[in-house]
């Protein structure tokens, strides 16, 4: 072993400043660090969030829901900087205890319903308006199988292969053989259920598929992480198929942009409280 290796120590302490550590971005104790309501608007359904995988979650399934005339649905997005800390105002912690985006308030009950964790905001919003989730036993269930196995694979992917394949400050061989391992195996797991269904459930297009997308779908496009060569996403033609077909969709169009802080400005709409904005609030409108 080298002499240089790390070793742990007997008791873990937390050094902000170390590399890595996520100290933006996270805490190893949970609760607010200042005092701050969130802003609440117009519409019934609040969203406090960001535009990753996760957020991108949920605001493709609004946007689907309001390409099928489902008024209700519609929605304020607000703006979550994970990075300034806005996670852990007191506000937010009041929604999402955990601290993690994206958080859902419901104000078309009295009190609001709080939703955190994004496979539940899909399933609340799934079973609240209707759609998205088939009403028989077997559909549901398929349909639930593949959205808790996204739930339960997705870290491995970014907070696995994603961190130390893209974000890590130093390139690990044993964890990125590790996690490379992983993510490939999963594409497999994918793939292999996609030669044979259009979608995830079987022929229709459900939450388990407005899950999955954003990590897979994004990933697999070459919209994530840079890996598609390295992972050779190509082989996995069923997954590449599906993740083509879904990217194409209006509402997932849209849906993507919504509380996105990176990339091509015409593709940031930061904040969104009316379908309008799509056409006048973008990001290179506004520069």
């Amino acid at each position: 072993m080298s002499e240089n290796a790390y070793q742990p120590a007997n008791v873990w302490t937390w050094d902000p400043e170390a590399k890595g550590n996520g100290a933006k971005t996270n805490r190893p104790f949970a609760g607010p660090t200042h005092e701050k309501a969130l802003p609440v608007g117009k519409h019934p359904l609040q969203l406090y969030s960001l535009g990753t995988p996760n957020g991108q979650k949920v605001t493709i399934l609004l946007e689907e829901l309001l390409a099928l005339n489902v008024n209700d649905a519609e929605y304020d997005a607000w703006l979550i900087r994970i990075g300034d800390g806005d996670q852990f105002s007191s506000g937010f912690v009041d929604v999402n205890p955990n601290s993690k985006i994206p958080a859902l308030s419901d104000h078309s009950a009295t009190p609001p319903v709080r939703v955190f964790e994004s496979g539940n905001i899909l399933l609340y919003l799934a079973e609240k308006y209707g759609y998205f989730l088939p009403k028989d036993i077997a559909g549901r269930t398929e349909t639930l199988n593949w959205l808790f196995w996204l739930q339960g694979s997705a870290p491995y992917l970014g907070g696995g292969f994603g961190h130390f394949y893209h974000y890590a400050p130093e390139k690990i061989e044993y964890a990125i053989n590790r996690f490379t391992l992983e993510a490939k195996r999963q594409l497999d797991v994918l793939d292999r259920q996609l030669a044979e269904h259009r979608y995830l459930a079987g022929d229709d297009y459900t939450i388990a598929d407005i899950a999955t997308w954003p990590w897979y779908g994004n990933m697999v496009l070459n919209d994530q992480y840079g890996a598609a060569e390295f992972l050779d996403v190509q082989s996995y033609k069923n997954v590449v198929r599906w993740a083509k077909e879904i990217a194409q969709r209006p509402a997932v169009i849209r849906g993507r942009k919504v509380n996105r802080v990176m990339g091509d400005p015409a593709d940031q709409l930061h904040e969104r409280h009316d379908a309008a904005d799509f056409d006048t609030q973008t990001q290179d409108k506004k520069a």
